[in-house]
């Protein structure tokens, strides 16, 4: 293999063998893996070295927690004062998670993706055996993967309203698109980690519109299904018997909804890889 002496994790990628944190060469049916595997270890150790990443690794924990005990606390105070049960809208609070722990995860995989840029580790990958149709693969799957996992964890624990396996696993599948959008939105639009900071900030505001519709009848609460966020908080208002869509069961099951937004968010990805394959050849 040819030498490459990039600062960073650069080295780390084009220096080391297989079994040694890089990319392993070889054939047969287990390479994809034992490659998925390499870039696993290499993003781990990103991950432990940047203390903002490995506190946003906890904070969905975290937040599922204080939400378990924090609005049943100050539920009573709010309705004796102002008489509103927040309790009434444990729905719309969980489904807030729904959305934000793909995203979190998004975030985390696209600082990772900048990082890499920084340091040279995306020239270095591009002299070792991994071609670039499985560096992305790899890409998008990873975070789809960890964001089903972590929804399955916690939405859970925050106990807000009642979920059970099969339908959350549902709408895990459905939110976890959102993962790779994020990331491959962060790695193709922002130069540095300070802009990607400032796109961070600024994409705060797809969390508006789902809770905005919320409180819209239909039909006009289809009119914010151009955000991808709406797609899987939608399809668990509907699960939870909320938020009902004017179109008829046919329009406004779980599963509809679910294909709907997954139709969305991989066509966004789809352009989103195509943008980030230009800068990865820049």
């Amino acid at each position: 293999m040819a030498e490459v002496r990039a600062p960073g994790a650069a080295r780390t990628v084009a220096d080391h063998g297989p079994g040694q944190g890089g990319p392993p060469s070889g054939h047969g049916a287990w390479r994809p893996l034992r490659l998925a595997l390499a870039l696993a270890r290499i993003d781990a150790r990103g991950v432990g070295r940047d203390p903002l990443l490995r506190w946003l690794i906890g904070y969905p924990l975290a937040l599922a927690l204080i939400m378990r005990w924090g609005v049943p606390a100050i539920a009573g105070p709010i309705l004796a004062r102002w008489g509103v049960s927040i309790l009434d809208y444990g729905v719309l609070l969980t489904s807030f998670m729904v959305e934000l722990l793909p995203v979190l995860i998004g975030m985390i995989v696209g600082f990772l993706l900048l990082d890499e840029r920084d340091d040279g580790t995306l020239l270095a990958l591009q002299v070792t055996p991994l071609t670039l149709g499985g560096y992305l693969a790899y890409r998008v799957t990873l975070p789809i993967v960890a964001s089903v996992i972590m929804t399955m964890v916690t939405v859970p624990l925050v106990g807000l309203a009642p979920v059970t396996f099969g339908p959350l696993l549902v709408i895990a599948l459905g939110a976890a698109p959102l993962a790779p959008l994020f990331a491959l939105f962060l790695a193709a639009f922002a130069r540095n980690k300070v802009e990607g900071f400032a796109l961070t900030k600024a994409s705060g505001v797809l969390f508006v519109p789902p809770v905005a519709a919320y409180f819209v009848a239909p039909p006009w609460q289809w009119a914010f299904g151009v955000f991808p966020t709406f797609w899987p908080v939608k399809a668990f208002w509907t699960q939870q018997g909320v938020g009902s869509a004017a179109g008829g069961p046919a329009v406004s099951a779980p599963f509809v909804l679910v294909a709907i937004g997954i139709v969305v968010q991989a066509g966004l990805v789809w352009l989103l890889l195509r943008r980030f394959s230009k800068v990865m050849s820049t």
